[in-house]
């Protein structure tokens, strides 16, 4: 079989910016116009037809998964297995440059690389420690990872006053949180990019090197590039300016995650003379979905401007319901679900769910058990989060760095060993004391005799495990998973379905480099998860990202579920919302079903919902309208269903639009819907608070603007 080549079936922009060598290149790619694809090809072009080696091209990807699937292609285009020295997340790069140089900042290189997890897991710790409420810990990690993504240290942190919103607790905890990842030689992911931007400040000659080195870099997902991150790939990109950026503002919906989309606006700025070109025939949705998504997207300001089209037929119209509440709503899809299935037009895979926060899963997946519907939730507990595989993975982290406490804490009474609180809570104000790791403070506290001989024996016999283990050498990393697996009897501790979960991780590392493959399990996300099998997906907005159904369910279309409630009011939010909207409606290819509830349960307390402000964007000439909300017939007690009138969804009130009320004086109108009779607006009035009002029975009188 031909292997395809590298210039087919490419449209004449994705041309344009692959043939592109000389200079940097913003691509503004839409959703489903083959940026990847672009990413791909540039790269395989690189290699083949200019002759550059892959040493010298960095090319950045949002996830493992994409590198690998990138990997994949390059390799068919190219027709043989190639080297990939420099292709992956800007972490994995970093850490690769750390292990080379970091000590020229003072660490050493077999450090720990922590994961969101322990990262969480010390900060509960610090609080713990300070007496500061425990629960508090996941703010506490968002704040500390929003100052190290903008590169803000602890000094500057300290430094700053009342600025960077200033938490005199918070510091103390961020002081703590820094120093205790360098007693246990420990970094983690964010620190990754940090100290490699503080490696290059304070060693020129070190940034040097990379940057003759890499005379390409290539970056996928560029919208969705922290602050921080951007920084590294301006150093990276100062000398040669080769640089193509390809991303979409309208998807950047990782703000939450640090994410600065002022790197796109910025980048003709940092690169004078930049060309742009813009993708926006998309190869994925019809022209229906198109229609709709970008009407909402359209309506957020300062983006860049595109207009995505396609060479598919129109399609069927986008559907939108409005149900009684969550549980009728879950019914409602599941119905369809079924219905699809059984006409043989869709498999379960073919099909995502999608809501803006977890907790709308539960009715959903209610109905769907009820079904009979095999479903999987994405974003769950994926295979490297599973305890098992964690608690080996600390005893192996252990191994190769003493120093690592984090994962001694997991590990030191797994199996039973008999260790008493108090045995431990001893280890650890005298490792504090001496500002030592807690293996290196157990060495001592045992030469001395400074531990109670009851517990003696037992930690001195875990100590020269862990000194035995460390001596030996290991060619790869499945041997020393399995040694160390039998060697400290955790293996032994495990019944049969948590052995199956070791025997498929040592598959995963055969005949990988132990540290390279250590490193990569504490870089994975939940994103690089990948399931098999025949089941509906269900999974919020944020972790759709970069996936496409032929069937899209988008739920919860109400005022405080969507957009969500912390965002009304504030217009950056609303803006940052109505992309979750457009990123979740811009995974379907076929078919887009939207959904709302009059009532929802959400945080222990049902609500009297409203339809979403969004649903007011969309051109009603690409939609199908249906309202399933009871209401009693004429002379029956029975319930009834009606349809909406897509054309008749009009109020002589526009959202927006000023309106008095005869008791509560001015207010806005959020949003209009209902016809005829039932036509109803949902007004704000500064001083009463967001009030739903019938047309037929509220005196409301339209102000000019």
């Amino acid at each position: 079989m031909s292997r395809p080549n590298i210039l087919q079936d490419l449209n004449p922009e994705q041309l344009e910016a692959i043939k592109h060598m000389e200079g940097p290149v913003l691509v503004l790619a839409g959703a489903g116009s083959g940026k990847t694809k672009l990413v791909t090809h540039k790269y395989a072009y690189l290699l083949k037809k200019q002759k550059v080696s892959s040493d010298s091209v960095l090319a950045i990807t949002f996830t493992n998964r994409d590198a690998g699937e990138m990997k994949k292609e390059i390799d068919t285009i190219l027709g043989k297995e190639i080297r990939f020295p420099w292709l992956g997340p800007i972490q994995a790069q970093c850490s690769k440059i750390l292990r080379k140089e970091i000590g020229k900042i003072g660490y050493s290189t077999d450090f720990s690389i922590y994961d969101e997890d322990d990262r969480c897991t010390l900060i509960r710790h610090i609080l713990k420690e300070f007496k500061i409420y425990e629960a508090l810990y996941k703010g506490v990690s968002s704040r500390i990872n929003f100052l190290k993504t903008s590169l803000i240290g602890p000094e500057e942190f300290l430094s700053s006053g009342d600025g960077f919103g200033f938490d005199e607790k918070l510091a103390k905890v961020y002081v703590r949180y820094q120093d205790e990842l360098k007693r246990c030689n420990s970094l983690d992911l964010n620190d990754l990019i940090m100290l490699t931007i503080k490696l290059f400040k304070e060693n020129p000659s070190v940034l040097k090197k990379y940057q003759n080195s890499f005379s390409y870099v290539l970056v996928d997902e560029f919208q969705d590039l922290t602050f921080a991150q951007y920084q590294f790939v301006k150093m990276l990109s100062r000398k040669h300016k080769n640089i193509c950026a390809v991303g979409d503002d309208d998807q950047s919906i990782t703000k939450n995650r640090g994410a600065d989309i002022q790197s796109i606006h910025n980048f003709e700025k940092d690169f004078p003379g930049a060309s742009i070109v813009r993708l926006e025939r998309n190869y994925r949705s019809t022209q229906n979905i198109l229609n709709v998504s970008n009407a909402v997207i359209s309506l957020n300001d300062n983006r860049k401007e595109k207009k995505l089209w396609t060479e598919r037929k129109h399609g069927e119209k986008v559907h939108f319901c409005w149900l009684n509440n969550a549980e009728e709503e879950a019914k409602h899809i599941a119905k369809i679900i079924k219905e699809l299935y059984l006409k043989g037009a869709y498999r379960y895979r073919d099909i995502g769910i999608l809501y803006r926060v977890n907790l709308q899963s539960r009715a959903i997946e209610e109905a769907l058990r009820e079904a009979g519907i095999p479903y999987l939730i994405s974003g769950g507990i994926g295979f490297y989060q599973r305890k098992e595989i964690r608690d080996i993975i600390a005893y192996v982290r252990l191994v190769l760095n003493h120093g690592d406490n984090v994962s001694l804490r997991r590990i030191i009474n797994l199996p039973s060993r008999g260790i008493g609180t108090a045995t431990l809570i001893k280890l650890e104000n005298e490792a504090k004391k001496k500002s030592l790791s807690l293996l290196d403070t157990l060495k001592l506290m045992i030469r001395n005799n400074g531990i109670a001989a009851s517990a003696r024996e037992k930690l001195s016999n875990f100590v020269k495990m862990i000194e035995k283990l460390s001596a030996a050498k290991y060619k790869t990393a499945d041997e020393i998973i399995k040694i160390v697996g039998e060697k400290t009897g955790y293996l032994a501790s495990l019944d049969d379905d948590k052995i199956q979960n070791m025997l498929e991780l040592s598959e995963a590392a055969n005949g990988r480099d132990v540290r390279e493959f250590i490193d990569g399990v504490s870089l994975m996300t939940h994103l690089d998860e990948t399931s098999k099998g025949d089941h509906v997906s269900l999974m919020t907005f944020h972790n759709a990202k970069g996936l496409e159904f032929p069937v899209v369910f988008v739920t919860g279309l109400e005022e405080g579920a969507l957009p969500y409630f912390k965002a009304i009011g504030n217009d950056d939010k609303i803006a940052e919302e109505r992309k979750l909207f457009y990123v979740g409606m811009t995974r379907a290819k076929d078919v887009l079903l939207l959904s709302g509830a009059r009532k929802r349960k959400l945080y222990a307390k049902i609500q009297e919902q409203e339809p979403s402000r969004f649903l007011q964007d969309m051109p009603r000439a690409c939609c199908h309208w249906i309202e399933k909300v009871s209401f009693p017939k004429t002379g029956k007690g029975k319930e009834g269903k009606k349809k909406i009138d897509s054309k008749k969804v009009r109020s002589p009130f526009s959202t927006g639009c000023r309106v008095k009320h005869p008791m509560w004086g001015v207010g806005v109108v959020r949003d209009c819907y209902g016809e005829g009779d039932e036509q109803k607006v949902t007004v704000n009035f500064p001083d009463i608070g967001l009030k739903r009002l019938s047309l037929k029975l509220a005196s409301l009188t339209k102000l000019s603007q």
